[in-house]
């Protein structure tokens, strides 16, 4: 044995005679601490096992094939399909039959895996038993090596209270705290009685922000205790913790460091950590900006000292907290790999996971070419971690498939990942960091701005990411400026304000695999379908300016003068104009007409520049209000307020006029008078600029708070009377032409700048006309009279020209293909008639001729809501049974969807007699809607009029006519029926008066904070508004955009029936941004759960979706019928679907008293209880379909 031998194996504590010798770079400290032999001979390492998951597994594989080493995977079952199994060259199952986290925890069957697969060292990466002492004993007891410290190390350096010691006795500064391990919150008490707060628990045997909790007040030691022990046990195996004083601002910074077998230590300088969230590090930044010089190298030379003091081998990390006033105190060592180890491998080009391998072979520092000389910063680096978090939901880990995985990549960046790809199923049992992106350049300024690049560029569908919280990160000024410490994301809250993700081509992917798989969303009410033909948009006028050659000029039209001159000028405008102006009622209540209501934004906003550039002389376009409103939502799933904003960009030049239902806006019932007002302040904004007043039942106090709304907003005020009878029919004595002049008297007396006779079912007769605008003309002639008709008998157009000749200014008609039966007159019949005369129009022919044409081939794609499906022609009979055109064709398509269609002639007949039983009303929505649903229920339940009268007492009626006769829309001209009307209500109060004034004001900041509560997105004002008109209709539509995005985009077939297999298509989300979608196949075969798989190509790239079909998970059911003849048996009085249920089991009832509540189509039903008595039992539930007389409760009776 030589002298030097003797010094050195002569010391096993302490420092040796030697190192007293030798200089500080040739000294190995306290060499006697290893277990290894003392031998310095390198044994190379030809295979190794990684006892990890994930991303560092695959990271480990990476080094270990460079260095021409066969790397084995382990897997738990829930990880069978997990990426790491397959990057290495050999793959072992562990822990069958056992947790998930316990798999990777399993030290025996570890180590039995690694003899039978021949390994000669393992990895433990970080996590896991990568810092337990017990496993790196066990491998090096059963003759394989571990790549990491010396047990002996780890044991002391795992222990953060050992730890603590090794740095007093090594001369670095240490945070106040306990000098063992604390396993008893009463140990902890005193620990703080004696310290004082606050103080920082910490997991005394892992790292990785688990069992980490601070406590500031005594209120939370004990509950934080408690939780901080039992997520360390859960996450380490050991609920030991280790308590310190908690230094309340500091920045965080670790040292890299690498030791080797010899006693030989190096740092690769330092890493910033100081942007945490709850003690877990967010973004790891190298070397640490804004470092004073001086205090990094003392920072970096303590750390050098601390691991020399241990005998520190392999790979590590030395954490410190640095305080503002310069002050650092050692806080732990981590003796393993670190997950943010890449970015001290950036700025030094050092691969560590490879330097550990090559130290664990035997290898010295100095053979690896790692002096400290050697080691140099180029640079910045810094890593962001994402993670399957939800940063809105308090970073809730978020679980599922993965859709659609796009990387951001490119010069300076780094991906670490390991389930980062389309198809990866996220589990919850593991970490939720999904991957690391590392941005290296020559400065943090650089780093970051490569960072925000990369990550905007990511593109993750399936699950939420942390991304939108890290780019707020790395916009902010402070992070920018390196102004910050650990509570940086605690106090700014703005970091959590995040702009939604649109990921819209997802969305509307998702919804063409819903469409495929389940069929149509938006009910089809007949059997034909769309046509294949893409319409023709006609071509517009182009001029050659000096910017351009191909510019289209917008001319000039009524919209300039109003917006110039505002409403009073532009109605003096418009009754000095010579010639008949005309309103085009093609964008509304011409599809409203002949199509259900159902024409989309898609095909509007097509034709519109053609309509902006050959119409400017157009009074307005009727484009807005009415049915279209609540229909967009309901069954088009589009934003009627984008609709009007989208149209008016399209058209500037024409102004838009809307329907408003007085006090009833574009609902179906009353509102508080600030809907009314808010509501047409948001149109005005929207694009509207004339608003079509009117009453469904004249009711004059309706009618005038809609005047006031519409006025107060800005826009034109069209007071509207709503036309029935016949003013030429002496008999016909209760709506004479002395009611509709006296009724004009009046809305002129209030103001109204232009005077509109809405005659909505088509019942002017050419004569009648003559003599109504005569009368009105002699008594206002200088009020602008406006005539709105429908061409249901055919003799509209006749009637239009009466109307032009005693004095009219404006009528209404409609593209000559979109024209005639329930619609408006024909454009081009109109202006033709009038050509040449006084009355001449303006308009081109041809122009007339082209629009015709788009609409005619448009009207193609809508086959499924044809009125001609049973309508053939106009008919004369609408002058007996007065039905307003929009509604004719609403109740064919409601008939077809109570399997009534067979009787629609029935239905018209119902009509009219329901009209009389109601006293003879104004019919015009909602009080059409009222006698509509009154008929339907007399046909479907084979009543006359004298049965309803008769059994009025014990019928359930529909909700809407309850909710007339107890006045919620107004009073009739006349009075109520009686006893009609007592015997309908059962005694339910009336109200008196105008309905809305007798409601509260609507709080909209409260009802916006309930949507977004609700929905869990940013709502707009105009999303408040409607939801204001339709609360369920709204919400069913915000969760149908967040679901399935913006549907409007698709063509009109696409949108109805979805796509065929195999067919190609283009979808344009905004202007240069267009979608290519390929259908490729749906699945033939389900899931266990009932799943259908649909694929697409977009882009090129391959998009698979999994679709639950319906029809596999519905459950039908026979219900029992009521007992016909038991008064307690209540059945349902028409098939649909129950909404509410408003008693329950064991309820005392009067008769009377509402029971449930019934949808079909939007006809609800209230059923009251036919008797008082006692509920027996209930037989249906919310959102059960029913056909007729199922049995809906058992009432005993008092």
């Amino acid at each position: 044995m030589t002298i030097i031998t003797r010094l050195i194996t002569g010391h096993r504590n302490g420092k040796t005679a030697l190192q007293q010798l030798l200089p500080i770079t040739c000294r190995s400290v306290n060499i006697a601490n290893r277990r290894y032999d003392s031998s310095y001979e390198v044994k190379p390492i030809k295979k190794v096992l990684v006892a990890n998951r994930g991303e560092i597994a695959i990271r480990v594989f990476r080094a270990c094939t460079e260095l021409g080493i066969r790397s084995v995977a382990l897997y738990s079952e829930q990880d069978k399909m997990h990426m790491h199994r397959l990057k290495a060259d050999e793959a072992y199952l562990v822990g069958k039959g056992l947790p998930p986290v316990q798999a990777y925890l399993n030290i025996p069957e570890i180590i039995r895996i690694a003899q039978e697969s021949e390994v000669d060292a393992i990895h433990p990466g970080y996590g896991f038993l990568s810092e337990r002492s017990d496993f790196a004993r066990s491998c090096l007891d059963n003759d394989i090596r571990f790549i990491g410290p010396s047990p002996d190390v780890m044991a002391r350096m795992g222990d953060k209270v050992e730890a603590r010691k090794a740095a007093i006795e090594a001369g670095v500064r240490v945070v106040p705290g306990t000098d063992r391990p604390v396993i008893n919150v009463n140990d902890a008490k005193v620990f703080v009685e004696k310290h004082g707060l606050p103080v920082i628990f910490k997991a005394a045997y892992g790292g990785g922000g688990r069992g980490m909790r601070v406590v500031r007040n005594m209120a939370e030691l004990e509950e934080n205790f408690e939780r901080a022990t039992s997520e360390a046990l859960s996450a380490f195996g050991n609920g030991a913790m280790f308590i310190e004083r908690f230094i309340e601002h500091p920045r965080h910074i670790e040292v890299q460091i690498l030791g080797d077998s010899y006693g030989n230590v190096v740092h690769l300088y330092e890493r910033d950590c100081t942007v945490q969230r709850r003690h877990q590090k967010i973004i790891e930044i190298a070397p640490s900006p804004n470092l004073d010089p001086v205090i990094r190298d003392k920072i970096l030379a303590d750390a050098v000292k601390l691991a020399r003091h241990v005998g520190y081998q392999n790979a590590g990390t030395v954490e410190f907290l640095l305080d503002s006033d310069g002050t650092y105190y050692f806080i732990e060592v981590n003796a393993r790999l670190q997950v943010e180890h890449t970015v001290t491998e950036e700025i030094t080009g050092v691969d560590l996971v490879q330097k550990q391998i090559r130290i664990s072979e035997g290898q010295s520092l100095a053979n690896l070419n790692l002096t400290q000389d050697n080691i140099r910063v180029q640079g910045t680096a810094l890593q962001c971690r994402v993670t399957t978090e939800d940063p809105a939901k308090n970073f809730q880990p978020d679980t599922g498939r993965i859709e659609v995985f796009r990387s951001g990549e490119g010069f300076g960046i780094r991906l670490d990942g390991a389930s980062a790809f389309a198809g990866a199923i996220i589990s919850p049992y593991y970490d939720s960091l999904l991957v690391k992106v590392i941005a290296h350049a020559s400065n943090i300024g650089s780093a970051s701005a490569k960072m925000n690049r990369a990550l905007r560029e990511f593109r993750v569908r399936g699950v939420k990411t942390n991304i939108p919280f890290l780019l707020n990160v790395l916009e902010n000024e402070k992070f920018l400026k390196s102004s910050y410490d650990t509570n940086f994301i605690d106090t700014h809250p703005e970091l959590f304000k995040f702009e939604a993700s649109q990921n819209r081509a997802q969305k509307l992917l998702y919804y063409l695999a819903n469409l495929m798989v389940n069929g149509p969303s938006t009910p089809l009410a007949t059997k034909l379908k769309p046509s294949d033909i893409i319409p023709a948009v006609p071509a517009t006028t182009t001029t050659t300016t000096a910017e351009s050659t191909t510019t289209t000029t917008t001319p000039n039209g009524w919209k300039l003068v109003l917006d110039r001159e505002g409403p009073e000028a532009f109605a003096k405008a418009v009754r000095q104009h010579k010639g008949l102006l005309l309103m085009d009622t093609t964008y509304r209540d011409a599809h409203q007409s002949l199509l259900a209501t159902r024409v989309r934004s898609y095909d509007l906003l097509r034709i519109s520049p053609y309509v902006s550039q050959n119409f400017s002389n157009l009074f307005s376009l009727e484009n807005w209000g009415g049915a279209t409103f609540d229909v967009a939502m309901r069954f088009l799933h589009e934003d009627p307020w984008e609709r009007l904003s989208e149209m008016r960009t399209l058209i500037p030049n024409i102004p838009f006029q809307m329907l408003l239902r007085g006090a009833n806006a574009v609902g179906y019932t009353s509102y508080p008078d600030n809907v009314v007002f808010k509501f047409c302040e948001l149109a005005k904004q929207a694009g509207m600029d004339i608003f079509r007043v009117f009453d469904s039942l004249n009711y004059l106090p309706n009618i005038l708070v809609g005047m006031e709304a519409a006025g107060q907003a800005g826009g034109v005020v069209e007071g509207a009377i709503s036309y029935t009878g016949d003013v030429s029919d002496p008999k016909r004595t209760k709506y004479n032409l002395d009611y509709y002049v006296d009724l004009a008297d009046k809305l002129v007396a209030a103001g109204t700048h232009i005077l509109c006779i809405k005659d909505m079912a088509g019942l002017l007769k050419p004569r009648a006309a003559k003599m109504l605008i005569e009368a009105l003309r002699s008594r206002h002639p200088d009020v602008p009279i406006h005539i709105h008709t429908h061409d249901t008998a055919g003799a509209g157009v006749a009637s239009m020209i009466y109307c032009a000749e005693a004095g009219a200014d404006i009528v209404d008609v409609a593209a000559d293909s979109m024209s005639g039966m329930t619609s408006q007159p024909s454009m081009g019949a109109l202006v033709a008639a009038l050509a040449g005369t006084e009355h001449d129009t303006g308009l081109k022919l041809p122009h007339i001729s082209d629009y015709s044409a788009y609409w005619e081939q448009t009207r193609t794609l809508y086959a499924p809501f044809e009125c001609t499906t049973t309508m053939k022609s106009g008919n004369a009979d609408v002058y007996l049974n007065e039905i307003p055109g929009g509604q004719y064709t609403n109740l064919q398509f409601q008939a077809y969807s109570l399997g009534l269609e067979k009787q629609f002639e029935q239905i018209k007949k119902a009509y009219a007699e329901a009209n009389k039983l109601l006293g003879d009303l104004i019919k015009v929505t909602p009080s059409s809607k009222v006698v509509g649903d009154l008929a339907q229920f007399m046909v479907q339940n084979n009543l006359s009029a004298k049965d309803v009268e008769d059994r009025a007492e014990e019928l359930s009626f529909p909700s809407s006519v309850v909710e007339f006769m107890q006045g919620f829309i107004g009073e009739p001209y006349g009075g109520f029926p009686e006893p009609l009307r007592s015997k309908i209500l059962k005694g339910l109060a009336p109200i008196r008066g105008r309905p809305g004034q007798h409601l509260p004001p609507m709080n909209f900041i409260q009802l916006k904070d309930e949507l977004v509560e609700k929905h869990g997105e940013p709502v707009s004002d105009t999303d408040v508004m409607s939801s204001a008109m339709y609360p369920k209709v709204c919400d069913d539509f915000i969760q149908f955009r967040h679901e399935f995005g913006p549907v409007s985009l698709f063509d009109t077939r696409i949108f109805l029936t979805g796509p065929k297999v195999g067919e190609e298509f283009e979808v344009t989300l905004e202007k240069g941004k267009v979608l290519h979608i390929k259908t490729l196949a749906v699945s033939e075969t389900r899931t266990n759960t009932g799943e259908q798989e649909v694929f697409f190509e977009l882009n090129g790239q391959l998009r698979s979706f999994l679709v639950k079909d319906k029809s596999v998970t519905k459950e039908i059911k026979s219900n029992p019928k009521a007992l016909k003849g038991v008064k307690g048996s209540v059945g349902a009085p028409m098939p649909g679907t129950v909404i509410e249920v408003r008693v329950q089991e064991g309820d005392k009832v009067d008769k009377g008293q509402p029971l449930i509540v019934l949808s079909a189509m939007k006809m609800e039903m209230i059923v009251q209880s036919p008797i008082g008595g006692t509920v027996k039992k209930i037989f249906v539930n919310k959102d059960m379909k029913l056909e007729g007389d199922d049995l809906l409760m058992d009432i005993d009776v008092d």
